[in-house]
């Protein structure tokens, strides 16, 4: 479902390496944990692999699609949400998802049964005729959720989805994202609660200072038969 090859991004004319010959690939029906201290390249991993950054070097590709040279077919198979829900203040929540499912193609009878369901989901029934700007950052967050994923994407790549979520919409979120991954779907996303990696994840990966320094299941992830957790493994390896 994602494969990204020798995949790199410098800043400030190559001084700082931000992603550096990142090599991943996640199988259909996977969870994929995405972890890394701040500044360790996973917001600009995601954002070349939705195609709002040009890498340096290296291919991804998305459903089978390479997002650079068929990006309009990539993007029709990924639902993405950003670490920062900025979105259009001045419109209502119904209008910001008719509009999401206008650029998606989404037809009118299945925009309205996803939307119902979505809002449900999210317990947005009661705001989403409200502007924008009066939602909460949490409320913000749950309707990026929304739009993103009323398309019926085969591919979510969320960074930081579960920020700013109460517990009962993390909570359904998880489930959703196991069962979107139970039909043969893929779930890329971000964290930096690694509790939650560490029991939703099918597999995780580490990076820092744009390498990509560990991957596996937790169990491959820990030494031998020490039971560490993955808060352990994390900053041994970061730290290190």
């Amino acid at each position: 479902m994602i494969e990204i090859k020798h995949l790199s991004k410098s800043y400030n004319k190559g001084a700082v390496k931000a992603v550096d010959d990142l090599n991943l690939h996640v199988r259909p029906g996977e969870i994929f944990g995405f972890l890394g201290p701040n500044g360790a390249g996973k917001t600009t991993t995601i954002k070349l692999m939705v195609g709002l950054l040009t890498p340096d070097s290296g291919t991804i590709s998305l459903a089978g699609f390479d997002n650079a040279k068929d990006p309009i077919e990539a993007k029709q198979n990924i639902g993405y949400v950003p670490d920062n829900p900025d979105i259009y203040d001045r419109l209502t929540g119904m209008e910001y998802l008719n509009f999401m499912a206008d650029m998606y193609q989404v037809p009118i009878e299945a925009r309205q049964e996803r939307i119902a369901n979505l809002l449900n989901m999210f317990n947005l029934r009661d705001a989403v005729g409200d502007l924008i700007k009066s939602y909460s950052h949490g409320m913000k967050q749950k309707i990026v959720l929304t739009g993103a994923l009323l398309h019926s994407p085969s591919v979510w790549i969320l960074d930081e989805p579960m920020v700013g979520l109460d517990p009962k919409s993390s909570h359904l979120l998880k489930e959703y994202m196991k069962r979107h991954c139970d039909q043969g779907n893929t779930v890329f996303f971000s964290t930096h609660i690694l509790e939650v990696a560490e029991k939703l994840c099918h597999r995780i990966g580490i990076i820092n200072k744009g390498r990509l320094i560990a991957i596996g299941t937790i169990d491959e992830l820990r030494h031998g038969e020490q039971a560490d957790s993955l808060e352990n493994i994390f900053l041994e390896l970061t730290e290190s």
